[in-house]
């Protein structure tokens, strides 16, 4: 049973940084992709940036040059790396996992790390 734990999330001023992590009970060579996602008080569920098993990442407009994904696959973990945080940045952010499979995709998600960008 795959699990993924996110941890890192925080409270931090505006400008400020955080880096979240999310380790997963697997190897996470065998997913097709991963990503962050978030969610914010009153919102939808929205996709932050993905990267996939070979390396090719994708950002949302509102955190590109701002927020980076890396994964280690040695450490079967995920990161994000957000800097110059903004408090429309705060938001529940949790860790998705997929694979695809003869045409069918299963995403794998973990609980969810808050993040709250407040002076």
């Amino acid at each position: 049973q795959v699990q993924l734990v996110e941890s890192g999330g925080g409270l931090v001023q505006p400008g400020g940084s955080l880096r979240l992590s999310c380790a997963a009970s697997v190897n996470i060579f065998s997913f097709n992709a991963m990503g962050w996602y978030r969610q914010g008080p009153g919102k939808q569920r929205e996709l932050v940036a993905t990267i996939t098993s070979r390396g090719s990442t994708n950002y949302a407009d509102f955190v590109k040059g701002r927020f980076t994904i890396t994964r280690d696959n040695a450490k079967n973990t995920m990161y994000l790396q957000m800097n110059s945080l903004k408090p429309e940045d705060t938001a529940n952010y949790y860790c998705n996992a997929r694979r695809n499979w003869l045409g069918v995709s299963y995403d794998h998600w973990g609980q969810g790390t808050q993040v709250t960008v407040s002076s």
